[in-house]
């Protein structure tokens, strides 16, 4: 009878670790299954990309097939893996400026409309200007290297950061501003408890504009004001590769600067489902 009973009671406590594996078991299954596609959708375009070019044996400096581009990133992997370090230190130091300078202007201009009608016009202007049109000003001003790049780098990623971040700051619901009114909340309680809290996701959105954006300004920098030699970066070594022809090294730093592109972008996405998962809809409807 006891024996009856010890094996009843372990029923329940076994069912439900197999039901605990079985629901952890589909969480995986369900991450899976959206890394599968494109991961498919890779393996054949590069399986393609490779028997194409094999079998019309295009010339090497014209398109070189996966296996080239792979071999170059190998023997360079030296010199790659110092350019790539030296673009993704200046793009970490004007994305940070442009995040800072960019939510910081958008406070001040959200704080006052007489402000934000006299001064956002001009930044605007600023935004319309190509960056090739005012890198040689750049380069008088700061001198050629790390300086000019990591400006040229914030300009890029600056409107994003600001454009963004005040359209959240005037989004704020207005019965939740009256309410704060009416607890007579000064100014910059509102501004740090409301309405900065509810700016989050369009902040979020523009850091993830601002992350892309700020790979392209430091290898358009680098283009403009970089350094070479082994202080150069992906700019540079594109620029050397494209005049000598070393088409599949070409390929291994325009590969390595999408990469690098992606993984800021996978940063930033992380710490919007860290800030957002918990309270906004976005990261809400991904969690289930």
């Amino acid at each position: 009878m006891s024996k009856s009973y010890a094996s009843a009671g372990t029923l329940p406590a076994e069912k439900a670790v197999v039901e605990g594996s079985s629901v952890s078991f589909a969480k995986k299954l369900k991450k899976l299954s959206g890394v599968w596609p494109p991961l498919a959708a890779f393996v054949v375009v590069v399986g393609l990309w490779e028997l194409i070019c094999r079998q019309l044996d295009v010339a090497i400096y014209l398109l070189p097939k996966p296996s080239d581009i792979v071999q170059a990133a190998v023997e360079n992997g030296s010199s790659l893996s110092n350019a790539l370090l030296t673009t993704a230190t200046e793009t970490v130091i004007g994305f940070i400026f442009s995040v800072l300078i960019g939510v910081g202007f958008a406070i001040i201009l959200a704080s006052s409309k007489l402000v934000e009608k006299s001064v956002y016009p001009y930044a605007i202007v600023l935004q319309t200007i190509p960056i090739i049109a005012i890198a040689p000003i750049i380069v008088i001003w700061f001198g050629a290297g790390t300086n000019a790049i990591v400006f040229i780098t914030f300009l890029i990623g600056f409107f994003p950061m600001l454009s963004n971040t005040l359209i959240g700051l005037n989004s704020t619901d207005h019965n939740m501003k009256n309410l704060f009114f009416l607890y007579n909340a000064t100014p910059l309680q509102t501004m740090w408890r409301l309405r900065l809290p509810a700016a989050l996701p369009y902040i979020i959105a523009g850091l993830k504009i601002s992350a892309t954006l700020s790979v392209i300004g430091a290898i358009v920098g680098e283009y403009m004001a970089g350094l070479g030699g082994a202080n150069g970066g992906l700019g540079y070594a594109i620029t050397v590769a494209a005049t000598r022809l070393r088409t599949p090294y070409l390929f291994a730093c325009g590969l390595s600067a999408s990469i690098l592109g992606i993984v800021f972008y996978l940063i930033v996405n992380r710490l919007s489902r860290l800030l957002l998962s918990s309270w906004h809809e976005s990261e809400l409807a991904k969690e289930n």
